[in-house]
Formats: structure tokens, sequence, C-alpha cells
């Protein structure tokens, strides 16, 4: 299954989009694809897929286990998009959510990540 969790498997789902074999069709797709190179540590896909103009110029994943992906909802036009969803992840035995409501940019045919806001459920709970 693709860590996505969209219940495809990885080939049917992210895995074409960060073999760049495709692009993302809509914001949605690249969410879940940019979350899926997150677990798997491919920081060259996201940097990729972040629009120049808002990508920082020095980043570095950081040591977390991705646990679930769900999307809220998602909203798009030919140009933009928004998609809000909240990850699960843990760092140092901590259960921690992330909410997020992101925004993308089609240029030239192909989708980018420009920026995020933080929702109101971050949280941040023991998970021993």
């Amino acid at each position: 299954m693709c860590p996505c969790g969209s219940q495809f498997h990885r080939d049917d789902c992210c895995g074409p989009l960060i073999e760049a074999k495709m692009s993302a069709a809509t914001p949605v797709a690249l969410m879940r694809s940019r979350y899926t190179a997150y677990v798997e540590g491919n920081s060259r896909y996201l940097l990729d897929t972040w629009l120049s103009q808002t990508r920082p110029t020095k980043f570095t994943l950081q040591q977390l286990q991705w646990v679930g992906l769900r999307v809220i909802r998602d909203d798009c036009d030919l140009v933009s998009g928004t998609v809000e969803f909240v990850a699960r992840y843990k760092k140092n035995g901590r259960a921690t959510r992330l909410h997020e409501i992101s925004r993308f940019v089609k240029l030239n045919g192909r989708w980018y990540y420009a920026d995020g806001q933080r929702g109101s459920t971050d949280s941040s709970v023991r998970a021993d």
C-alpha cells in the first residue's frame, strides 16, 4: 500500500510522481506524493516540487516516523489550489499531529507546493 493512505499500491499512486514518470494532476495528488516523500526521506522530490519563490535555501529532513495522513478537504481551479490535511507522526516517542492548509500553484503545466498555514489541531502527546 502507498504510504499516503490512498489504499492503492505505491506503484499505482505516488510512485510514478516521485520517480518523475508523470506529474501530479491535482494539488491533492501532489500533497499525497509529498507526504510519501517525507515518509521515504526523499528530500530531492520535496525540493523539486516546492515553488522556487518559497523554497528554502537549506532543507534538512527531521528524524520523524510518519504514521498517517488524512485529507480533510481540497479545492482548486486551473492555476491554484489548497489542501487541508492532518499528518500524524512520532518524534522521540511523542505522537504529534500536524494540521496544515497547504497552498499550491500551477506553473507551466505542473503543480508546486507554495506554502502552508498551520491549523488549530497541532498537538503532542506521549506515545509510550
